[in-house]
C-alpha cells in the first residue's frame, strides 16, 4: 500500500497517531521510520525499500554502525554540557531529555544496548565523571576546552599568590623535616634509651618552709649587720588607744613596791618575740580577771 500522500487526510491522520514518542524497538534506524505496534514493524521489515536499504547497509556493516555511535554520543554530549554544564546530574534524566525530540538518533542503532553501558563508556573515555549510587547513575561533564583550561590555571596562580607567608614557612619547614626523615636512617626501638624522671636515692630531700623566720632584734648576723623582726608591730594597739581606762590597782602596785612593770620590761633582758607574745597574752589575761574581780 502506498504512502498517503502530504495534506490528504489520511496523511494528517498518521501524524496524529503518530504523535509523542514510541516504542524504541519498533523504529527503523535505516529507514527512518516508527511503527506503532509489532505488526507493522513486521510488515516494514519485509517490505521492498527495507529490503534495499539493509543490503546497502549490510555491504559495510561496522562502518555505519560506527557513524551512529559517534553521532549518537556527539549529541548527547552536547545536551549534557549546554543544558546542565559541569553539573552533576542523573544520567536517566539527560536522556529523557535527549530522546524528547522525535527525529533524535536511537540508541537501537548504536552498539551500545542499554544506558548503563553508554554512560560506563562516557566516564572510561574521559569525557563525563561517573558515579553509582542507590538512586542510579550519576554524571557530570568535563570541560577540557582550552579556555576552561587557561581559565583553571589562572585561579591555580591566583590561588598560590594569595597564599600567605606564614603558610608558605610552614610548608617549608615540613618539607626539610620530611627530608631530614628521609636522609637520617631508621633507628631501632632499643637503641633509643628509655627517658623519664628518676630520683636518686643517695641525695638529700630537700623540705620547703614556707614559715616565716623569727629572729630577735639585739641578734647580729656573722656579717655585723642587725637583722630586724618582721613581726613586731609598729604601733602597740593596746597603748594608742585612748579610751582606755587606767587601772587604780596596777598604779598603786608599782607605788608600793618602787618600781613599775616597764621598768621591770626594761630592766628584764631582751627576749625573743615568740616570749614577747606570750608575755603579752599573760598580761591581757591577768588585765581581763582583774577587770572581772572590781566589776
Amino acid at each position: 500500500m502506498p504512502r498517503a500522500e502530504v495534506g490528504t487526510p489520511k496523511y494528517l491522520a498518521n501524524k496524529m497517531k503518530s504523535k509523542g514518542l514510541q516504542r524504541l524497538r519498533w523504529y527503523c534506524q535505516v529507514c527512518e521510520k516508527q511503527c506503532r505496534d509489532e505488526n507493522g514493524f513486521k510488515c516494514h521489515a519485509a517490505s521492498e525499500s527495507h529490503l534495499r536499504q539493509m543490503l546497502v547497509v549490510g555491504e559495510h556493516a561496522g562502518k555505519h554502525i560506527a557513524n551512529f555511535s559517534a553521532e549518537f554520543q556527539s549529541t548527547f554530549v552536547k545536551l549534557l554540557s549546554r543544558r546542565f554544564g559541569t553539573n552533576r546530574v542523573r544520567a536517566n534524566t539527560v536522556y529523557q531529555e535527549y530522546i524528547a525530540d522525535k527525529e533524535h538518533l536511537h540508541m537501537n542503532s548504536t552498539r551500545w544496548v542499554t544506558l548503563t553501558e553508554f554512560v560506563k563508556h562516557l566516564g572510561r573515555s574521559g569525557v563525563a565523571r561517573v558515579d553509582e549510587t542507590e538512586k542510579g547513575l550519576y554524571i557530570a561533564w568535563i570541560d577540557n576546552s582550552p579556555k576552561a583550561l587557561a581559565k583553571a590555571e589562572a585561579n591555580m596562580k591566583k590561588e598560590r599568590l594569595t597564599t600567605s607567608d606564614e603558610q608558605r614557612e610552614r610548608q617549608l619547614i615540613a618539607d626539610q623535616i620530611e627530608r631530614a626523615k628521609a636522609e637520617v636512617p631508621e633507628a631501632g626501638p632499643s637503641s633509643v634509651p628509655a627517658e623519664g624522671l628518676k630520683r636518686d636515692e643517695t641525695s638529700e630531700k630537700v623540705v620547703l618552709s614556707f614559715t616565716p623566720k623569727l629572729v630577735a632584734p639585739s641578734s647580729e648576723s656573722s656579717s655585723g649587720g642587725l637583722k630586724l623582726n618582721p613581726l613586731k608591730p609598729s604601733i602597740n594597739p593596746l597603748k594608742a588607744n585612748p579610751l582606755k581606762r587606767p587601772n587604780p590597782l596596777k598604779a598603786a602596785a608599782p607605788a608600793a613596791n618602787g618600781t613599775s612593770h616597764n621598768d621591770k620590761k626594761r630592766s628584764a633582758p631582751s627576749m625573743t618575740a615568740a616570749e614577747r607574745l606570750i608575755v603579752e597574752e599573760q598580761e591581757r589575761k591577768r588585765r581581763k580577771m582583774e577587770r572581772e574581780v572590781l566589776a
